[in-house]
């Protein structure tokens, strides 16, 4: 299943690389990163201290895999852990609803298996990954804050002394990406596992943008987003490097890929100005991830980026439209100003609204969508300009589970089956424009073309001919 960091990677780069989960895959496989600095770093302090792990508790991988966490809990304990303490997001967004209890019973039991072998292991802490830690771009801090009080100073509205129990009672207030934050305590109702001086702390998710807000808060000595209260003194790591730019965290379990030479730094260096702009939530990926996971400008005498800001604290099928008419109006501004040559923008609202399941909603945001892109093609045809239009991944698409034959499932009372996840549907592409030269077209010898395609072919639109070592162009 695609996810929208890695496609943004894959459409800037021209090239598919080694990514989070696969570097992990093979890291965890070969026991190479029980011997990396990382781990080494972390587990000084298995003598005295406690590991705890962090992090979304699902097989969906997008942002991380139940299995690795597996792994890495039998693996630590192998190699010297004593004392662990599992802090769990729920999912329910890129796996089905509900499927949380599954996971936590999972989890429950290998951390039984590992207090038969001595190591006292146990879940510390819960909450919904909407509602808990793993917020991104700085959209709303008091998500993260939620994470820390329950995490590190133990504190939370709900104490439970079970975790399934947890989320099967709190399931009945939110979904299972809203779930309210939570403690396990003990007998006299302490927290079983709140992060103290001594301690090792790992992120375990793999991607990257939901994790650097929590990585600050761990990380950084200089910190005013939201009152910590205590800033224990921790060995802290992520599962990988989570922006390279701010080398953050500084250390990590897993070396991330390194991509270089990236269509933008070959464009802008070629005297080729670049306009990006998306809201919050997928500013990033026009830019940061687009540039290889790079922060800033090339020559910010060429380019410009743009970030409207995501609407805050509410759930994104209430404002379905988002701010897809602003990016489109952003959009059309540059293209009609005639100082760029390239305007690129991502509209969120089939991705974003998808994820909440409300298909009302979302046909409220696909509409929008469309309005944005038809104001961004009418100003291409007044400049004679090109366009190409595409999607890093599907979900808007396809609302609801289905069997075998593509049949809607329902459930017990008969109701829909919810798909709030991605697919796994190709994406189309579409160029187009006054600006076309006569007889461009789809080539017919490139079957498998994907994302990758796409930096070699805006780079011919350009009229340049791309690096041997990028995937091929779709068009002749």
């Amino acid at each position: 299943m695609g996810n929208s960091e890695v496609g943004h990677n894959a459409l800037g780069a021209g090239r598919i690389f080694a990514q989070g989960a696969k570097l992990v895959d093979l890291a965890l496989a070969s026991g190479k990163i029980y011997e990396g600095e990382g781990f080494k770093y972390i587990s000084e302090s298995f003598e005295k201290g406690t590991l705890h792990l962090i992090g979304l508790l699902s097989d969906g991988g997008v942002h991380s895999r139940l299995d690795q966490l597996q792994l890495l809990l039998k693996g630590s304990s192998e190699h010297g852990a004593k004392r662990i303490r599992v802090h769990f997001l729920t999912d329910g967004r890129d796996v089905s609803d509900g499927s949380s209890v599954g996971f936590v019973e999972t989890i429950e039991n290998d951390l039984a298996n590992l207090r038969e072998k001595g190591v006292d292991a146990r879940i510390a802490s819960g909450g919904g990954r909407m509602y808990v830690t793993m917020d991104r771009y700085e959209n709303d801090w008091d998500v993260v804050k939620r994470g820390w009080d329950a995490q590190v100073l133990g504190e939370a509205p709900h104490k439970f002394t079970n975790a399934v129990e947890a989320v099967k009672k709190l399931r009945e207030i939110a979904n299972d990406q809203y779930l309210p934050p939570f403690v396990i305590v003990d007998e006299h109702n302490k927290a079983v596992g709140p992060i103290v001086d001594g301690d090792a702390v790992v992120t375990f998710n793999f991607r990257a943008d939901r994790m650097v807000m929590l990585a600050k808060a761990l990380e950084y000595q200089d910190f005013d987003k939201f009152d910590r209260v205590r800033f224990p003194k921790i060995r802290y790591a992520g599962m990988l490097q989570y922006d390279g730019e701010l080398k953050l965290p500084s250390h990590y379990l897993v070396s991330p890929p390194e991509i270089d030479r990236t269509s933008d730094e070959y464009l802008v260096y070629n005297g080729i100005s670049t306009f990006a702009c998306s809201e919050t939530v997928k500013f990033g990926h026009v830019t940061f991830f687009w540039n290889g996971n790079r922060s800033g400008y090339f020559n910010p005498e060429l380019e410009k980026h743009v970030e409207i800001p995501s609407d805050i604290g509410i759930s994104f099928n209430l404002q379905p439209k988002m701010k897809a008419l602003e990016i489109g109006e952003r959009a059309r501004d540059a293209i009609l100003s005639h100082k760029f040559d390239q305007v690129r923008v991502n509209i969120a609202n089939g991705d974003m609204v998808g994820h909440t399941g409300d298909i009302q909603a979302t046909i409220v945001a696909c509409k929008a969508a469309d309005e944005a892109v038809k104001i961004i093609l009418d100003a291409i045809e007044q400049v004679g300009g090109i366009y190409v239009v595409t999607a890093d991944h599907g979900n808007a698409e396809d609302m609801v589970k289905r069997d075998k034959c593509g049949q809607p499932l329902y459930d017990k009372n008969g109701q829909l089956q919810i798909l709030t996840s991605h697919t796994c549907h190709p994406v189309p592409i579409a160029i187009g424009g006054p600006g076309l030269a006569p007889g461009v077209r789809f080539r017919n010898d490139v079957p498998d073309g994907g994302l990758a395609n796409v930096a070699a072919t805006i780079m011919n639109l350009h009229g340049f001919v791309a690096p041997n070592d990028y995937e091929p162009t779709l068009i002749q």
